[in-house]
């Protein structure tokens, strides 16, 4: 696993949106979208935290890019970046298949990521994954996000992901099994519906063998953070 998929993505994912829309009908558009840039507190400890995503392409073909991270006295703790090509299965639903690279925290990690991206009944939004990465390292993760409408500027966010790992990773401090899980619940006020400032809480607690490894760093396992921050896209 290298860095040479990156470029076998982009290689496959241009001459497919090229080919998917030489009509007028199919227009090639682009999104970004920044759904996390929050300060999180807790403890005394501030936490600066992103989370975007973006794509480039027409209906069926896409090339989409995600990042996610955290700030922590001065430093990057965590940051994670995805290059994905993404295929319309039905209304609604995409499959992906791209790139992951951990840059935080070290030593780097890259896997090749397949995944599931879409609206599901009521309304639930959900981005599933399987990455594999080298000497037989697996990972799943499911994010699962559900918009409240309580009126026409106030939104209820409430969300939650997963992360399992196939093995032990002493080295990156993620143990086999179910890792963790993180909870969030937002309340966000669309001054326009590109900008929206929020406030909530959100919860993470450490599982099995990854809880130990932060046990033996000094690292809580069981943390709720206040957050206040805004959500944009373009």
């Amino acid at each position: 696993m290298n860095k040479h998929i990156f470029l076998l993505i982009l290689i496959l994912t241009f001459p497919a949106i090229s080919l998917a829309g030489g009509m007028n009908d199919d227009p090639l558009l682009t999104m970004l979208t920044v759904d996390q840039l929050e300060l999180r507190v807790s403890n005394g400890d501030n936490l600066l935290v992103w989370k975007a995503e973006g794509w480039i392409g027409k209906d069926l073909h896409k090339l989409w890019l995600k990042t996610d991270g955290e700030y922590v006295d001065n430093d990057i703790e965590e940051m994670e970046l995805q290059a994905l090509y993404s295929h319309a299965l039905a209304p609604y639903w995409d499959l992906q298949l791209g790139w992951r690279h951990d840059i935080r925290p070290q030593p780097n990690r890259d896997w090749l990521a397949v995944g599931l991206k879409g609206l599901a009944p009521y309304y639930f939004d959900i981005d599933s994954a399987v990455f594999i990465g080298s000497n037989s390292r697996s990972a799943f993760r499911l994010e699962v996000e559900y918009e409240m409408m309580l009126t026409q500027k106030l939104v209820l966010v409430p969300d939650m992901e997963l992360n399992l790992y196939g093995k032990n990773d002493p080295d990156t401090g993620t143990g086999s099994g179910l890792s963790d899980i993180e909870a969030g619940l937002r309340l966000r006020y669309e001054i326009r519906r590109e900008f929206a400032p929020y406030i909530g809480v959100n919860w993470t607690r450490l599982f099995g063998q990854t809880a130990d490894f932060a046990r033996e760093e000094g690292t809580d396992i069981d943390e709720t953070q206040f957050v206040a921050g805004v959500r944009v896209w373009f």
